[in-house]
């Protein structure tokens, strides 16, 4: 049973990110590797900046493992077309558009998004403002990581399907249909995705969205098996069971 740290949705908060970089040195396991669930752009202003420390941790040898989330997804498929729709979207929306954040990424960016500006503008500043090598890395970025004891994946898993056969559009945007399921997978699934007021344990799963993305603290865990211990100012804080609601 090795230690893991794992670490939510960070969606362009380049403090909060440091902030669980350094608890996680301060009060997790020397030397235990980190993952990341994905969601790394979008709504915060920082996106640019948290890429480049993910990048460059990466780069300097440090244990970690960036999973792609359905943000990160978007913004490539932005760059490919600004009038893209995700069909898993509740409504039709551009990434662009105010809910889903895009313009604070492209912000973040150097790229002009004031009101008034067409979108073939704004686009065409995008991919020249955009890094390749961000482009490449998000492109790269794994949807699922396994250990023994745990499955790590950005939104979820659809159950009735095996894990080799999970649909990509599953891995980074399921929720109903996973959230609401009882079914133990063989190891504990940690996720992102749907943001809360705080990270929950519910015994087959861990959501660690806490809703940074909204303004609330990003809370790194410390994995060990199935004991999952948050990791905060005042040190490690085991998680007990919360009682599982349909969504």
């Amino acid at each position: 049973m090795s230690p893991i740290h794992a670490i939510g949705d960070i969606h362009g908060q380049i403090g909060q990110l440091e902030t669980a970089l350094e608890l996680i040195e301060k009060h997790g396991e020397p030397g235990a590797p980190i993952v990341f669930c994905g969601d790394y752009v979008d709504r915060g202003p920082d996106s640019r900046a948290v890429i480049r420390l993910l990048m460059e941790g990466q780069a300097a040898g440090r244990d970690w493992i960036c999973l792609m989330g359905n943000h990160d997804r978007f913004l490539l498929r932005y760059l490919d077309d600004p009038r893209y729709e995700d069909p898993n979207v509740s409504r039709p929306l551009l990434w662009t558009d105010p809910p889903l954040g895009g313009a604070a990424t492209l912000a973040s960016y150097g790229v002009d998004v004031a009101p008034g500006r067409s979108l073939e503008e704004i686009h065409a500043d995008a991919r020249e403002a955009v890094p390749q090598a961000h482009r490449d890395w998000i492109a790269a970025l794994p949807r699922i990581h396994e250990t023994g004891d745990q499955i790590f994946v950005h939104a979820g898993l659809r159950p009735g399907v095996a894990l080799e056969d999970q649909a990509e559009d599953d891995l980074v945007w399921i929720r109903n249909g996973f959230l609401e399921s009882p079914v133990d997978w063989g190891r504990l699934v940690v996720h992102g995705h749907t943001a809360l007021d705080r990270p929950e344990f519910y015994g087959n799963r861990l959501n660690l969205d806490g809703g940074t993305g909204y303004g609330r603290p990003l809370v790194p865990a410390l994995l060990e098996g199935r004991t999952v211990s948050l990791l905060g100012r005042t040190g490690r804080e085991e998680l007990g069971i919360s009682e599982l609601v349909g969504y």
